[in-house]
């Protein structure tokens, strides 16, 4: 009797801690944290995560320095760290409230590495086929490309490397999205897209769009 209490207390507060936990990320979800809250989650995500440490402490910088002017979302941050190889799940979401990392495989562009390699050559160029490289904020409307019926959403280059990246082609710019594709599964290659597997769509859309996506390549 005396264990079947113990046990009892101790799903209660197994419960109620996870039941506060919840509360924190839904009343605090679409808000901006404070710097120091910003600065923990950081530590946290540097300990836990196998994401480039160097990637990392970009992205973070950028986010805290612009993340109001830019109008970057409040609750993730993305970072594609293609010095990894196509076959492991680099692409990294990070919950900004709680520190937890969602990992989903993204594609590379056709000449910027081998199938199922890594990012060895990466450009913003119109037609270079390379994976772009820089800081990103994605769109926030969901889109059917018309040709591959591939879903996607849009990417806005922030920086002046990357001003063009994003933008149509008949203006000058370069047609780049982040979309779904089956030969990600495989480790094939883009034109240059963030590709991720049409079986991740939901769980990368809801919650990137309006992110800060750092297409990082070891640059």
């Amino acid at each position: 009797m005396k264990k079947l209490i113990i046990l009892l207390s101790l799903l209660t507060l197994i419960s109620t801690n996870s039941h506060a936990r919840n509360s924190y990320n839904n009343r605090y979800k679409g808000s901006y944290v404070s710097v120091s809250h910003l600065h923990k989650i950081f530590d946290k995500v540097k300990r836990t995560s196998d994401v480039s440490q160097r990637a990392l402490s970009e992205a973070f910088t950028y986010y805290e320095k612009n993340r109001y002017k830019k109008k970057l979302s409040p609750d993730y941050i993305a970072i594609a760290d293609y010095t990894k190889s196509a076959m492991h799940k680099r692409l990294y979401i990070i919950n900004l409230h709680n520190g937890i990392v969602n990992t989903h495989m993204v594609a590379h562009g056709k000449n910027s590495g081998s199938k199922g390699g890594r990012v060895w050559r990466s450009s913003n160029v119109v037609n270079s086929y390379m994976t772009p490289y820089g800081f990103f904020k994605v769109g926030y409307r969901e889109g059917t490309t018309y040709k591959k019926k591939y879903k996607y959403l849009s990417v806005q280059g922030l920086e002046w490397s990357n001003r063009k990246v994003g933008e149509p082609t008949k203006k000058g710019g370069r047609d780049i999205l982040l979309h779904t594709a089956k030969y990600v599964a495989t480790g094939g290659r883009s034109y240059g897209c963030f590709s991720i597997r049409p079986q991740d769509k939901g769980a990368v859309f809801n919650r990137i769009k309006t992110a800060l996506l750092y297409s990082y390549t070891g640059r």
